[in-house]
């Protein structure tokens, strides 16, 4: 009984902690020192991003917003690699929780 009283309190105040508990400086985060390579080929992926918008999507054939999809998918892909983040949903999160006090 205590277990299960543990865990509802622990699912219901626990997403309320998470949410209030992040740091409110927001601009002071440390940026990712880029190389020169890496900066060179962010400014080509941002000035193609910048060329898809100006784009009139109405003019072209299906087969051309398809590859152009596509390569914005590609761009992303890649943006994401290097980013080299470690991401954690919140069910992830509590599911760890869960286990570790079932476990202990």
């Amino acid at each position: 009984m205590k277990k299960t009283l543990l865990v509802l309190f622990l699912l219901i105040t626990g997403p309320m902690a998470m949410a209030g508990s992040g740091d409110k400086s927001d601009g002071n985060k440390d940026k990712i020192e880029l190389t020169e390579a890496q900066q060179a080929r962010l400014d080509e992926m941002k000035a193609r991003v910048d060329e898809i918008k100006e784009m009139d999507f109405g003019a072209m054939s299906r087969d051309e917003r398809k590859e152009i999809r596509e390569e914005l998918k590609s761009m992303k892909a890649e943006a994401r690699e290097s980013g080299n983040g470690l991401y954690l949903s919140v069910g992830a999160i509590i599911i760890i929780l869960l286990l570790l006090i079932l476990i202990l």
